[in-house]
This record gives structure tokens, C-alpha cells and sequence, in this order.
């Protein structure tokens, strides 16, 4: 009996204490104030537009693309509509070689598609034929012509047209030659990409034939068909084609050993080799935020700024001899999390946060087109590609 009576007892505690907690709950969702239509509340907003970052791992990290996502609250997540109303770049440095700018309102997959384009599909000039007449040293032909291809050579690819299987002429090949010698008995000796010499008139080497006595009375023919030499176009006559960089090492000669070469330079893109990549590194990453919640004083405030390694946060002074930590450098954050690993009091005070449609773009260029020519170019490929999709489908 006693038992029955432990368990009657037990149950009863269960129910009210069940009951207590949905009365809570209740009292806590009555007190919500009314989101108008048309608008999210502020926590799906907050998930919607940031990426959380805690101690252990970041949040809300997915996008939500479709349309009718939020259509029982009443609001349109159109993606195109917002593109169109709230995308923006602005640039933030610019060099000879490197471009940072922001992309702002712009969803993910669409920068991830800029960055993926800038890598493979921006058509460079590059070398992909080497003839060679002598090597003597100790490099292989094969990996010879190789690092030759890799040599970026700054000329503008939209002055020439892909080779396919046309005849090589000025309108789609570019000539270099390279013939250095050690002298026997000298010191070892460095071939830089300077020694690259350009032939405007093409290609010097004869074409191996069998008809020999035909080819006596009349030109030699060669490795390319030129019908005018290329420094006589416009576009060429001020700027010589060459190599980005002179500094560039080829090989290593030692006394005796000699190298003599032709290489042939054609139009193609990154998807095809690398070496046809106008970009070196290229990459985004989304808006650091870093908010501090509550006051850091202090002892704490000076642990705070010597924790960054980035140097994200700084200190004030405050009057009476008290100091505050300040955010002095947000966008510097590489959202290492150090500053809130120290313990739960620091997490509550800082939140790190990232934008999921403010992206931060840098481009660095090889050399063989300014940055913001080759950014220009990527958008017109991505247009290009819209409307072939736009024309497949009509």
C-alpha cells in the first residue's frame, strides 16, 4: 500500500509541475509583442542575415533561398528583387597588382561564382609550344618548357583571338626566343625571364619540309604564317610584349652548357592549365562584427586587447583613472575566437558576428591585366552565361 501511495504521490508532483511550466510558457508568449506583417521577428532576421560565432563552433550558418521561405509572415525573400535594390561595390585599396573591395547584398553562391570565373575562365596569354634547338643543361626539356609556360607574359588578351585549329599568325600566337650560353671556363649562371627576347615577325626556326628544291627559290617557311609584323599594330607599337617580371628564374647554367629555344604563346583559360590563370591567390570571406554587450574594464580590458592577435580591440580612457575596451579595428577580425575561449564571462560580453551578404573580395593579379580590368571581365563572362541560360530556356 505504502508504495501505491509513494507513486499516486510522485505522479500528482509531475502533473503540477507540468502544469507550472505550460502556464509559464504561456505567460511568456502572451507578453511577445505582435511582429507586424511584412516584417520578421528580430531573432529570424538575426539568423537570416549573421552567421554567429561561438567558442566552439558557428551558427545560423545556412541561406535561405527560397522564395516563399518566409511567406506565412508575410515577407518575400526574393532573392533578385533585393539583388537588384541593395547590391553595391565598393573599392577599398587599390594597387598595380591588387584590388580589395566589398560586394555588398550579394548572396554567396553568386561571389563564390566571381571568385571560381576570376581562377578559370578569364583568357590570359601563356605559352603552350616550345621548340627547342639545344639544352645542354641539366634540366629536362619537358620540365623546361614547363616552367616556361608558367612565365606570366603582360600582354592583353583581348587583342588576340584563340588558336583552335587555325595556322599560327599575329592574331593568335606570340614568339619569344631564348639562346643563352655559359662561356667554358666561366662562373654558373642564372637565365631570367629578361632574357626572353620577343619576335614581332614570328617565328625564326625553319619548318622541316622534305620538298627542298621547291623552297629554294622562295622564302623559307617557318613555324608561323605572320602576314605583318605585330609591333607594327597599334596596340603593340608602345608596349613591347614581355614577361610580367624579368626577375623570373629559368635555369641554371653551368660553363659550357647552352640553351636555345623558341616559345609559342596562345590564348587560353585557367580550366584548361593553370598557368592560363590571370590571378594568384583570389578569395572573400563575410563582414566580421564584433559587438561588445556589456563593459570590459580594466585589468580586463588590457587582458582583452593583449588576447587579439589581430589587434581588433583598443583601449579608452574613461576618466578617474578607469579604462574601457574599445572596437577599434573590426574589420581586421579573423573571427579566431580567442577573445571568447577565455571563459564565460567573456562570451556574454562580446558577440562575433559576420554579414552573410557583405563579402570582403581581393583580388591579386599576376601581373598580365590590372585587377579591376580582370573583375570587369569576370562580370561580363557571368552575363554572358545568364543569357545563354536566359536564351535556352525561351
Amino acid at each position: 500500500m505504502s508504495s501505491s501511495t509513494e507513486d499516486t504521490t510522485s505522479s500528482s508532483e509531475s502533473e503540477a509541475a507540468d502544469s507550472a511550466k505550460a502556464n509559464s510558457t504561456l505567460e511568456f508568449i502572451e507578453k511577445l509583442s505582435d511582429v507586424p506583417m511584412g516584417r520578421l521577428p528580430p531573432n529570424i532576421e538575426f539568423q537570416r542575415t549573421r552567421v554567429e560565432c561561438k567558442a566552439d563552433a558557428p551558427i545560423h550558418t545556412d541561406t535561405f533561398q527560397y522564395n516563399g521561405a518566409y511567406a506565412s509572415m508575410g515577407v518575400d525573400n526574393n532573392l533578385l528583387d533585393s539583388f537588384c535594390d541593395n547590391f553595391k561595390v565598393e573599392v577599398i585599396n587599390l594597387t598595380e597588382d591588387e584590388m580589395e573591395f566589398d560586394m555588398i547584398g550579394i548572396d554567396p553562391a553568386l561571389a563564390n561564382a566571381f571568385r571560381r570565373i576570376l581562377i578559370a575562365e578569364v583568357p590570359t596569354m601563356a605559352i603552350e609550344k616550345v621548340l627547342i634547338a639545344d639544352n645542354t643543361t641539366v634540366i629536362q626539356d619537358e620540365v623546361l618548357a614547363h616552367r616556361l609556360g608558367l612565365i606570366p607574359i603582360k600582354v592583353d588578351p583581348r587583342s588576340f583571338e584563340f588558336t583552335g585549329n587555325n595556322t599560327p599568325d599575329e592574331k593568335n600566337t606570340i614568339v619569344f626566343k631564348l639562346h643563352v650560353q655559359c662561356k667554358r671556363g666561366g662562373q654558373r649562371i642564372s637565365v631570367k625571364s629578361k632574357e626572353l627576347i620577343w619576335l614581332p615577325n614570328g617565328s625564326e626556326f625553319p619548318l622541316e619540309s622534305q620538298d627542298t628544291k621547291s623552297e629554294s627559290s622562295s622564302k623559307q617557311k617557318t613555324y608561323t604564317s605572320f602576314t605583318c609584323s605585330q609591333d607594327s599594330l597599334p596596340e603593340f607599337s608602345d608596349n613591347p610584349i614581355a614577361p610580367t617580371s624579368g626577375d623570373i628564374t629559368i635555369a641554371r647554367l653551368g660553363p659550357g652548357q647552352v640553351i636555345e629555344l623558341e616559345a609559342h604563346a596562345v590564348k587560353g583559360i585557367g580550366k584548361t592549365h593553370a598557368k592560363w590563370s590571370p590571378v594568384a591567390p583570389v578569395w572573400y570571406r563575410m563582414l566580421p562584427e564584433v559587438i561588445i554587450s556589456q563593459d570590459i574594464e580594466d585589468e580586463m580590458a588590457e587582458k582583452l586587447v593583449a588576447t587579439c592577435p589581430v589587434k581588433v580591440f583598443d583601449i579608452e580612457d574613461i576618466g578617474n583613472g578607469k579604462k574601457r575596451a574599445t572596437v577599434a579595428r573590426p574589420r581586421a577580425c579573423t573571427l579566431c575566437r580567442e577573445c571568447i575561449r577565455e571563459g564565460k564571462g567573456w562570451e556574454n560580453s562580446i558577440s562575433l558576428q559576420r554579414k552573410k551578404d557583405h563579402f570582403i573580395f581581393k583580388i591579386e593579379s599576376t601581373g598580365v591585366l590590372p585587377p579591376e580590368v580582370l573583375f570587369t571581365e569576370a562580370v561580363k563572362i557571368l552575363e554572358d552565361k545568364c543569357d545563354r541560360v536566359i536564351s535556352d530556356l525561351s
